[in-house]
């Protein structure tokens, strides 16, 4: 995952080869060595400096909640999945039940033409 990736940057202090643009169409490499702090961006046009340790907590956080959100989506689709079912069953068997009904009904209408 892309945030585990960071984190083991920031964590071991790793060079970093980045490719950034400097203006439109025009782009250039650098490298990132010894970093005492971090930039991450926020959203929103916010931009926030953090030292390597609070950057590293922040995506550690982020990560655990993303994997939360995701335990917590997936059940709500397993729910969902078995709802779908059960609303499917369910206009079977009322269309069957109606199907019986008119069957009945045109047997009883046969049933009295003959008498």
């Amino acid at each position: 995952m892309l945030i585990e990736c960071f984190i083991g940057l920031v964590f071991w202090m790793q060079p970093l080869i980045a490719d950034f643009e400097v203006s439109e169409g025009i782009y250039s490499q650098a490298r990132i060595e010894d970093a005492g702090s971090v930039c991450l961006w926020l959203g929103a046009n916010v931009m926030l400096e953090y030292s390597c340790e609070e950057g590293t907590a922040l995506l550690q956080k982020n990560l655990d909640n993303a994997k939360a959100s995701l335990e917590v989506l997936v059940a709500d689709l397993q729910f969902l999945r078995d709802q779908v079912t059960i609303t499917q069953v369910t206009i079977a068997r009322v269309y069957n039940w109606d199907v019986h009904q008119k069957r009945r009904m045109r047997e009883a209408v046969t049933a009295e033409k003959d008498s």
